[in-house]
């Protein structure tokens, strides 16, 4: 779905998951700075928005979802996992209950999927399931923003902003009111300075939680069980996750930036050496420089210093070991 914000001056189209908004309008680092001050927002109208209705749609998601939710406030923000039965990654969930409707964003092109598995366990629950992306569009707003909200919308409130459920057709109106709109880039690389995975970047096939540091954020450890609940405790109280998050500050000479998926060695043994991991998400910071987070294997050590493709990188811990 096309944002009408890549009518304004300067947008460059974003690519890959985030087609359909921009990914810049023309100064990535200003448009960072921005952010960073609390001013503007980022246009996130290319997201999933999914709601459920009905009396049972907060007993019933407990039941589903890695997150507790049961007694869950209006207007408390949360963020929550559906696992596959062996405990992988299948979709992340951003949401917040504003009385009647449990209101959620997902990642691009997701909410068929995830609407599909919801209808299929419905069951006798008093609960209604809906695709409102072509209707609502998600815009965020950085945290200290001063912007106005409009009364009536369902807003998402968490530390690093205020997620807002906009009409669709409100968007262009709301952007050039409470402007200037920046791109997900700069976005991006203050997700990755914050050390906050994202499915599809952070996470493959066989991605559990607690590689990520997902714990705690959106696992709740003392819930009922819910689909994949055993790989989580588990892991938890018995074992190590086998591979672990870092965040990664790289070589600054270097043009380009690697990619989603390039390997990552050991310095030591160069470029042909044995790869430990591989990039998740690249990003230029305003202040960092080039920066990046990386999946590896636990027991690479927490000192070492790494190859991304041929890029030097020194990593700080995200996920102990």
């Amino acid at each position: 779905m096309k944002s009408p914000l890549l009518s304004l001056p300067g947008a460059v189209p974003a690519e890959g998951r985030d087609e359909g908004v921009a990914a810049h309008y023309g100064d990535l680092f200003r448009e960072q700075r921005a952010l960073a001050d609390g001013t503007g927002l980022v246009d996130l109208s290319h997201r999933g928005v999914v709601t459920v209705t009905g009396s049972d749609r907060l007993a019933w998601l407990h039941l589903l979802i890695t997150q507790h939710v049961s007694e869950l406030a209006p207007g408390e923000a949360t963020e929550a996992l559906i696992l596959t039965a062996h405990g992988h990654i299948e979709h992340a969930l951003y949401l917040v209950d504003d009385g009647e409707t449990v209101w959620m964003h997902v990642e691009p092109d997701t909410q068929g999927d995830l609407i599909a598995y919801l209808e299929s366990m419905k069951f006798f629950y008093r609960v209604d399931v809906a695709d409102r992306t072509e209707d609502f569009a998600v815009v965020h707003l950085p945290a200290g923003s001063i912007a106005e909200v409009p009364e009536g919308i369902a807003v998402r409130e968490a530390p690093h902003g205020r997620d807002l459920f906009l009409p669709r057709a409100d968007l262009e109106t709301y952007a050039a009111e409470n402007g200037p709109a920046a791109g997900i880039l700069a976005y991006e690389a203050l997700r990755v300075e914050a050390h906050r995975p994202r499915l599809g970047f952070e996470t493959d096939h066989r991605t559990i939680p607690h590689e990520l540091g997902w714990i705690g954020t959106a696992v709740h450890l003392q819930k009922g069980c819910y689909r994949g609940q055993e790989t989580v405790a588990r892991v938890q109280n018995l074992g190590k996750p086998p591979r672990r998050l870092v965040f990664l500050h790289l070589d600054g000479s270097d043009v380009i930036l690697p990619g989603h998926g390039t390997p990552v060695r050991l310095a030591a043994d160069g470029a042909e050496g044995r790869q430990l991991g591989f990039i998740t998400t690249s990003a230029r910071h305003h202040e960092l420089g080039p920066i990046a987070l990386a999946l590896v294997k636990r027991n690479v050590a927490v000192d070492a210093e790494l190859l991304a493709g041929d890029t030097a990188a020194a990593q700080e811990t995200v996920v102990e070991p």
